[in-house]
């Protein structure tokens, strides 16, 4: 039998015959001169037995990128399990192939970020749109993936293709595919179109356009900006003090120009990560949810002193939010600045709406691991709310959805118009939230307290198990199918819902503890990078025996003990 893939250790490999002819074949097919010489090299040394050139090359093919949460992601290299122009052109065929199934000349609309080989990849999908009989229009620069979103339903398209891999390490590149309704696809549509991607054997035979394609001008980008502006009503209050932060992205520009078109002043960018950098030089990981991630914005905002801070993520569909919290000052920290948890964000949002009134058929909506305290929101309004996968691809789809969420900091707070998580409307919305407030000597910490003493403390948390081998996921999730925990820190675990088995939603590979305390654990292996996720929530009643700091301060034990427990049940082997 040949040799497996050796360890990260080993120094020798006997390379299968298999894996080096369909790495050759590959490495001719590659129409891309870096990944070929790349993949050539790496055929050389597997070949003399390099042990980690073998490793390497076991793993670029152990499999293909597959549609995820949000598209194909993954580090970019050559390989089909890798993000590079093969795959691209390949999944471009896919999708045209689909479009044509039900439209003759199908429109599709194509953006891209500042990532490396974003505008390639971009480039080469318009090629194969145009070359198979279909129309392509590019935006004209790297711009935020809300305005993609939003362009494919202003120009009546037949799909729309986004190239970003969002908040993930510089290294990786991802593609998200949109349908004309706007929303990212789910089954079945994936699944037709990797069928169509699978019937591609080479890319050498699929054709690519020259040219044909439209560079399109700032008109949609215009239109996105009077639209995401509507969000902040007339006459509201519009003084605010803000650090803005892009985190090397895209999102910098667009922002400031939307706050200053909708009354606000123009916010104080962070100079260092204002300007988009594929490389994310001041960040390991560009992403607001990560620690240090906004330490800089942060540092100027004890310099200036604004209202409030506000992050995007690369592409600036995400926001996250941080505000002066005197209770957690610090030496270090004088001003006490707190970024607020996703969930946290999600609530005030879904309050702000509220505040200012809803139809009585509106639907809020958040993922299935995000806070209950949506739905609490909800059901005291009078008002519809649904649980739905992670992923915004199912958020987006839930009918007569006015508001939806989701704890990993997406906020979708105006679907009439982008039917995605959008972090520029979403901090429009946030600052016009704190300058009401502020008003009247008030504060986003003031209504989550009120929030808590009426539906009760959500206290939230979560955490990722990150791997090296992916099988390990499998592994890991198979371990806590069979053999389930009873309690988790000491509290009896009342039912053990299975993901997979549906649950009134379309089946996914999870699992939910829900205990006798009504804390809920819900475990599931990441649809965007290789990681377990595990997500906590504890909720305790704010009673005159036991007020907010106590229903606190035990709501963060609860988790603490969860954390504790999970943590020991999801150590890989």
């Amino acid at each position: 039998m040949p040799a497996g893939p050796p360890t990260a250790g080993s120094s020798a490999y006997d390379a299968p015959p298999e894996l080096m002819q369909r790495a050759s074949s590959w490495c001719d097919d590659d129409p891309d001169e870096a990944t070929r010489a790349e993949l050539s090299d790496l055929l050389k040394a597997a070949a003399s037995g390099d042990g980690r050139a073998g490793a390497d090359l076991a793993d670029r093919f152990a499999g293909t990128l597959e549609f995820g949460t949000a598209g194909l992601r993954g580090a970019m290299g050559a390989g089909p399990n890798r993000m590079n122009r093969s795959m691209v052109i390949r999944t471009a065929a896919g999708l045209t192939a689909y479009l044509k199934e039900s439209s003759r000349e199908p429109l599709v609309v194509i953006g891209f970020d500042a990532r490396h080989n974003s505008d390639l990849f971009a480039a080469d999908t318009a090629a194969v749109v145009v070359a198979a009989g279909g129309r392509a229009m590019v935006l004209p620069r790297p711009m935020p993936t809300p305005v993609l979103a939003f362009a494919i339903r202003h120009l009546g398209a037949n799909a729309g293709v986004m190239v970003t891999a969002s908040h993930n390490p510089a290294h990786d590149n991802g593609y998200k595919v949109y349908l004309g309704d706007g929303i990212q696809i789910v089954p079945p549509s994936d699944a037709e179109i990797a069928a169509h991607i699978a019937h591609v054997n080479l890319v050498a035979d699929v054709p690519r356009a020259m040219s044909g394609w439209t560079t399109m001008n700032d008109d949609v980008l215009r239109a996105y900006l009077d639209a995401a502006t509507t969000v902040v009503a007339a006459q509201s209050p519009r003084e605010l003090r803000v650090v803005h932060t892009a985190l090397h992205g895209v999102g910098s520009d667009i922002v400031v120009a939307a706050f200053v078109r909708a009354g606000f002043s123009a916010p104080i960018v962070v100079p260092s990560q204002s300007e988009p950098d594929p490389d994310f030089p001041t960040v390991e990981f560009p992403n607001p949810e990560e620690a240090g991630a906004i330490d800089a914005a942060l540092s100027l905002a004890a310099r200036v002193h604004p209202d409030i801070v506000l992050a995007n993520d690369p592409d600036a569909d995400r926001c996250a939010v941080a505000v002066p919290d005197p209770g957690a000052a610090t030496v270090e920290n004088p001003a006490g600045w707190r970024m607020l948890a996703g969930d946290e964000v999600g609530s005030l949002l879904g309050a702000h709406i509220l505040s200012r009134g809803v139809c009585a058929d509106a639907v809020f909506a958040n993922s299935i691991v995000s806070s209950r305290l949506l739905a609490a929101m909800a059901a005291e309004a009078g008002i519809r709310h649904e649980e739905t996968l992670t992923g915004f691809k199912w958020i987006a789809r839930v009918p007569g959805l006015r508001y939806g969420y989701e704890e990993a900091i997406g906020y979708c707070v105006d679907p009439d118009h982008v039917r995605d998580k959008d972090g520029i409307s979403a901090a429009l919305m946030l600052a016009e939230m704190a300058a009401s407030l502020k008003t009247r000597g008030r504060s986003l910490l003031d209504v989550l307290d009120d929030l808590s003493v009426r539906h009760g403390v959500h206290e939230t948390d979560s955490f990722a198990v990150r791997v090296d081998d992916l099988s390990l996921l499998g592994t890991l999730m198979s371990r806590l199918r069979k053999r389930p925990p009873t309690d988790l820190g000491g509290i009896p675990i009342s039912r053990v819902d299975d993901l997979e088995q549906g649950f009134e939603l379309p089946p996914t590979d999870g699992l939910r503890f829900l205990l006798s305390d009504n804390s809920r654990v819900i475990v599931r292996p990441s649809g965007t990078e290789p990681k377990l996720k595990v997500y906590l929530e504890a909720i305790v009643a704010v009673t005159q025996s036991t007020g907010l700091a106590q229903a606190r301060a035990q709501a963060a034990g609860r988790l603490t003990r969860l954390g504790m427990a999970m943590h020991k049940l999801t150590t890989p082997p």
